[in-house]
């Protein structure tokens, strides 16, 4: 399928050119509707902003901001809000088109969308950031709500900042809205098992990974390559519920590892008493993010940064299964060379997909004004992602491919289908 020339479109930047090669390898093998690929292909609206903040000392800056819907047939968009002075069109289109990939696999009712703000928050006051947040979520209000553009927390923002947009739009609305954001305190509408979503995504990915290679997942070691939120949960449900056996870990401070397996519990309490990082953990031998990578296990989660595996060190891996916890962690030419070894990849738009899962329970609950508990959040959870598992495992045999390209047939599949049964308006 060749991408379109009408209008003279060209990709924004090298990161969307990536994400569109992605989409492409599936699209060619799938042997897409050109027609619904070109569409496909690019964001369907996008709102750039520039807007005034008034800071502590009376000063007014000026603040730009994205807001990027990427495809819509399937419901509303679905996506987070980064605040991080690197970001750019570039970036958030590229992570909007993977939204909507994401929440495809997963059979949501939903398309992908992204916003960011170019601002650097460790030089802003916490009036400033609200100040900033509320102005901004002003302006992008022509573009959300419960059943237009859900936003959600993504890189340095939060529950309180999601407070403040949900407060922002009912205040101009003039009633409550809990629908319009995810990811907010459990007393404004939020769900329970937001927080540990992804992270049990990743641990239920990484049991069915096991399963289809015949493994026991019980007698499996585990390294991940961060220790965040998504590592440090991934960690803490594989060990306790699955029983696998996480050796190392490690995060921007360096790494850990202990053969015997680590108590996650304790190095958690470690992590949260020293500042937020494990350098230091008495109860393990410290090594390298790099030695992390390449330890001899069962299982590898990298969830920490993009491109974090790449074709200088994929030889050197040894890892059975990998499951992807971040965004991106693995490059084209590693992924060429771990699949020629017989790595099998669970990619990300799978593998994390918990957490909009969960967003997804959280904006149905707030429309519903009805809350589910602990054990039917964990539930469906786990139903949802063996599910999402199997149909792309399917796809994988029945088309010889890689996991990757196989849960972007899954989902396109779904989208392409939308978009051929609404038909083009107007004709």
């Amino acid at each position: 399928m060749k991408l379109s020339t009408m209008g003279n479109l060209k990709p924004f930047g090298p990161l969307y050119e990536n994400a569109q090669k992605q989409f492409l390898k599936a699209a060619d093998l799938m042997e897409l509707d050109p027609n619904i690929g070109n569409f496909l292909l690019w964001p369907q609206r996008i709102l750039e902003v520039h807007f005034p903040v008034v800071m502590d000392d009376g000063r007014v800056e000026i603040f730009e901001g994205y807001r990027v819907q990427h495809n819509t047939a399937r419901g509303p968009a679905k996506g987070g809000i980064r605040y991080h002075p690197d970001t750019n069109l570039d970036e958030v289109a590229s992570l909007a088109f993977w939204m909507t990939w994401k929440c495809a696999v997963m059979n949501l009712p939903y398309g992908g969308g992204k916003g960011g703000v170019r601002v650097d928050v460790t030089k802003l006051s916490e009036k400033e950031l609200e100040r900033l947040s509320r102005r901004f979520f002003s302006e992008i209000q022509m573009m959300v709500g419960p059943h237009k553009d859900i936003p959600a927390p993504d890189v340095n923002t939060n529950a309180k900042i999601m407070a403040w947009y949900m407060d922002t739009y009912s205040m101009n609305v003039g009633y409550t809205a809990l629908g319009v954001v995810t990811g907010k305190p459990l007393d404004l509408g939020g769900s329970e098992g937001r927080p540990e979503a992804t992270g049990r995504g990743v641990a239920i990915t990484a049991n069915e990974a096991c399963k289809v290679l015949g493994k026991d997942i019980s007698k499996a070691t585990v390294a991940i390559q961060g220790f965040g939120n998504v590592g440090s949960y991934s960690a803490k449900i594989l060990s306790e519920e699955f029983g696998a056996k996480v050796v190392a870990v490690s995060d921007v401070s360096g790494g850990l590892y202990n053969e015997n397996g680590l108590d996650i519990d304790d190095l958690i309490a470690y992590r949260d008493a020293n500042k937020g990082l494990i350098k230091g953990y008495p109860k393990a031998k410290p090594i390298t993010n790099e030695e992390l990578l390449e330890l001899d296990v069962d299982i590898l989660v990298p969830a920490a940064l993009e491109n974090a595996i790449t074709e200088k060190n994929a030889n050197n891996i040894r890892a059975k299964i990998i499951v992807e916890g971040a965004n991106g962690p693995t490059t084209p030419e590693a992924e060429e060379i771990l699949i020629k070894k017989g790595v099998l990849i669970v990619p990300d738009i799978l593998a994390n997909a918990g957490g909009v899962t969960v967003s997804y329970f959280e904006w149905v609950q707030d429309l519903q004004t009805f809350f589910w508990d602990i054990d039917d959040i964990r539930k469906k959870l786990t139903k949802m992602m063996v599910n999402a598992f199997a149909e792309v495992y399917k796809t994988k045999e029945k088309y010889n491919t890689d996991m990757r390209t196989a849960a972007y047939i899954v989902a396109i599949s779904r989208v392409a289908n939308a978009v051929k049964e609404r038909g083009y308006y107007p004709m």
